[in-house]
């Protein structure tokens, strides 16, 4: 089995990846070939997209990023700013070629440690991160049946938001998403993601990179969230969301916006995404009748004795995250993106 490396600019073998994606089970929309470009350009990373071949077939693929930080650590992640990861491979040889190269590679870089980002735990003796779970739910193929679906307690929420005379539509740009997504991570104490890379994921990934905005009857927008399409999934995954939303019930009506409209277009999965457990997102995501199944992100540690805990629920960063909500929102947004991209 021969891993080679998928070379920014190798679109020959970007399309054979692509192509292996789309069929390989084991792959998410995480996996695609385009991820390289974006983490390349925006975050500025070196990547390492390896791929398993087999005469003139690709096997397997494992797209892998180094991030190297001051703060935060020395890294080789498959794959930063995802929630899904690790290997997609047909078959135990092609993935554990591929595992065996990522290590010799991540020792070469001299990094603290190695991290796949997998849905399914893939080996019993490396150390497992257990804070994370995803929520995803088959679709019904009827719209009032979904509706049905939801929970009493919540569906009476989406339907205040259709009394109140909430509208959505989708949007060509990332603008008024993005006023409301820096607000919403502002508030909750943490630095925004830069704009120029929601513009980029819409050019590099085209229409399966949507915006549906909701807003109020006065056209003021209240909620916002980016989705991602892949294959028959529709994955909302990043979201914001004026003070006013809740009040008027725009979060809950903006994700029935999305259901009923991914159900139109004939979408199967509702992939509701990551949240850590013990945490507001995940009770949302529990109250609207989807269960959660545990994420298995495993390590290789080098230089370092216990998985890194790099997210708002260690209490070293309490003071930060406290810090960061009384800065002014435009120092926070041109300073954020210096942060943020050691935290993918």
């Amino acid at each position: 089995m021969d891993v080679q490396r998928l070379m920014p600019g190798d679109t020959a073998n970007a399309r054979l990846w692509d192509a292996f994606v789309q069929t390989c089970p084991q792959a998410t929309f995480f996996h695609r070939s385009g991820w390289q470009q974006v983490i390349a350009e925006v975050f500025r990373h070196h990547t390492y997209f390896l791929f398993a071949r087999e005469g003139e077939t690709i096997k397997g693929v494992l797209p892998l990023a180094h991030v190297n930080s001051r703060l935060f650590g020395n890294a080789l992640v498959g794959l930063p700013f995802a929630v899904y990861g690790g290997v997609a491979a047909d078959g135990v040889e092609a993935a554990d070629a591929l595992e065996s190269h990522a290590q010799v590679l991540a020792q070469r870089l001299g990094v603290q440690h190695l991290e796949l980002r997998n849905m399914d735990r893939r080996h019993a003796d490396w150390p497992t991160q257990d804070l994370y779970v995803t929520f995803r739910k088959d679709l019904l193929p009827q719209e009032e049946a979904n509706m049905l679906a939801i929970p009493r307690k919540q569906r009476a929420m989406v339907r205040k938001g259709i009394k109140n005379g909430l509208a959505s539509a989708i949007d060509d740009t990332v603008d008024a998403f993005f006023a409301l997504y820096a607000d919403n991570v502002h508030r909750h104490g943490t630095p925004a993601l830069p704009k120029s890379y929601f513009r980029t994921l819409q050019q590099v990934f085209g229409p399966d990179c949507e915006v549906l905005t909701v807003r109020a009857p006065n056209g003021r927008p209240l909620s916002s969230v980016l989705s991602f399409y892949f294959r028959d999934e529709v994955l909302p995954y990043y979201a914001g969301d004026d003070t006013s939303a809740r009040e008027l019930a725009a979060n809950d009506f903006k994700y029935w916006e999305l259901m009923r409209r991914a159900c139109a277009r004939g979408i199967k999965v509702f992939d509701y995404g990551r949240s850590k457990q013990g945490t507001g997102s995940f009770a949302f995501k529990k109250n609207w009748g989807f269960e959660p199944r545990p994420l298995h992100y495993q390590y290789c540690l080098y230089q370092r004795d216990a998985i890194p805990q790099n997210n708002p629920s260690n209490a070293k960063y309490k003071l930060l995250i406290a810090t960061w909500r009384r800065m002014p929102i435009g120092l926070a947004n041109w300073l954020g993106p210096f942060i943020v991209r050691s935290l993918g």
